[in-house]
């Protein structure tokens, strides 16, 4: 497909859905945007009409374009796994928002779908792109042995209602799969078990805030992921501990440093990067010259499978194993 644009139909255009139509129509040559869908018809259709591109009020009739080679989608988690399932019928490679699915029989359905239907999937964990976190990796060798990484991040509440639905809402999955996420993609471990606590400060049916322990293999290595959607301050921090020092980031200030014994060591970061564009180009280069993204399906399972422990570990007040040889 070398020298083909990509013609692509998004599924989802609400406040993070119209992100990827600003990417797919602004800053990527390489895609071509020719087809939207939203639940909000007549925000659908007025948007369709100012951009010129096709409206469909059903994604089932956006998936029959034959015009497209590509879809993103950018619904709610619980939507997911019925999506893609479709575009997999229809041969359309897909990437689809994180979390992959709400749950983690839907994460592995979506998986085995795009398995047998031998069409591309690309989760898009987007923080794996973040200038800071791929500076924080490219660092991780002057640690020496890892020992122990925290992963902080703090937001304020949020306005989106579904956010606080049983089926489809919870911070630990909203925002904790980028941290469950981050620790595989930084260690190259695995997660084997979870203790975790959760709370509801503001939230009436899901938790906003959550802290997990999470043993990791090969180590010993362990982590801490603590997630808040309760405070006005937004962080982002990161922090690996290596037999030889420190590397403190955060990917929300745009900060990182080194530090040894008493001594802090600013690092020099490249500019912040769109990471919804950056996994866009990924995305399209898989398609166009067969180059395989940094993340994948499978570790958009994986780390459902640390979301599903830490809501079983919560629930339960036990900790919980998950098998590192899954999926």
């Amino acid at each position: 497909m070398t020298g083909k644009r990509i013609r692509f139909g998004l599924i989802g255009l609400g406040r993070h859905g119209s992100r990827y139509a600003r990417h797919l129509l602004d800053d990527l040559p390489e895609a071509e945007l020719v087809a939207v869908c939203r639940q909000d018809t007549r925000a659908g259709q007025d948007f369709a009409e100012a951009k010129d591109i096709a409206f469909y009020a059903d994604y089932r009739e956006l998936l029959s374009d034959e015009r497209l080679d590509a879809v993103a989608v950018v619904v709610p988690p619980d939507l997911n796994a019925e999506i893609c399932a479709a575009a997999v019928r229809r041969g359309l490679s897909f990437v689809v928002e994180k979390p992959l699915a709400h749950t983690l029989t839907d994460a592995q359905r979506i998986l085995k779908e795009a398995q047998g239907g031998n069409v591309k999937g690309l989760v898009a964990q987007t923080l794996r792109f973040d200038s800071v976190v791929q500076t924080l990796k490219s660092h991780l060798p002057v640690l020496g042995a890892l020992h122990s990484i925290l992963i902080e991040q703090h937001f304020e509440p949020s306005p989106l209602a579904w956010l606080d639905e049983a089926e489809r809402g919870g911070i630990i999955l909203h925002t904790g799969v980028h941290g469950f996420d981050l620790l595989r993609f930084l260690t190259g471990a695995e997660v084997v078990q979870v203790y975790c606590k959760s709370y509801a400060r503001f939230t009436r049916k899901t938790e906003d805030g959550f802290s997990a322990i999470l043993e990791m293999k090969p180590g010993p290595l362990q982590a801490v992921v603590t997630n808040l959607r309760t405070t006005l301050g937004r962080i982002g921090r990161i922090e690996v501990i290596g037999e030889y020092g420190i590397l403190a980031g955060d990917h929300i200030h745009q900060s990182l440093h080194r530090i040894q014994g008493r001594e802090t060591h600013p690092l020099p970061l490249p500019p912040p990067v769109p990471t919804v564009l950056a996994c866009l180009k990924s995305f399209v280069t898989w398609l166009t010259d067969n180059i395989p993204p940094p993340v994948s399906l499978g570790d958009g399972l994986r780390a459902l499978a640390a979301v599903d422990a830490c809501r079983r570990s919560a629930a339960t007040g036990v900790s919980v194993a998950i098998d590192e040889r899954s999926p």
